[in-house]
């Protein structure tokens, strides 16, 4: 899981995405992490909403864009899956399985609230690097690397 969310983190950098976006792809997933589901739990058919763990978690510290990304990243995936005809083809394994579990693609009354979110081009962005950001052994900086980035943005939230 963390070599997927550096993945995804280097993928936001590389189209020079922003601080505050290349934290929410660094910490989209986090909530796999701080949830009280156990590791298992997706393999096993159960939806673990790390989202919203990882939202909760984040919310104190962050900005509501990096937030906001992290909480409706799983949705922005069920929101493509309804609104591009291509980009379920392109989900990985793991995403179709997880897809399931989290509800299948949107149906239009949650796709007609969810393109009202007031992120909605960020938290989109960071689902399409998550989509990227499945390459087994790809090179990525290291979590370190991003530290002083993520403290930039822990400082903006608290001015």
């Amino acid at each position: 899981m963390s070599e997927h969310m550096l993945q995804c983190a280097m993928l936001a950098e590389r189209e020079n995405a922003g601080d505050e976006l290349v934290a929410a792809a660094l910490l989209h997933d986090i909530g796999h992490y701080t949830n009280e589901f156990p590791e298992d739990a997706l393999d096993r058919g159960i939806d673990n909403r790390h989202e919203s763990a990882g939202a909760a978690v984040l919310a104190p510290f962050f900005p509501p864009v990096v937030v906001d990304c992290v909480r409706w990243h799983v949705d922005a995936k069920r929101y493509l899956c309804a609104t591009d005809a291509g980009y379920f083809k392109r989900l990985s394994e793991a995403s179709v399985h997880t897809l399931r579990l989290q509800g299948g693609p949107m149906p239009a009354d949650g796709v007609r609230t969810f393109r009202s979110q007031p992120h909605l081009d960020a938290i989109l962005r960071v689902r399409k690097w998550d989509e990227g950001a499945k390459v087994p052994g790809r090179k990525t900086p290291s979590f370190a690397y991003y530290e002083p980035l993520l403290r930039r943005v822990i400082d903006s939230r608290a001015r």
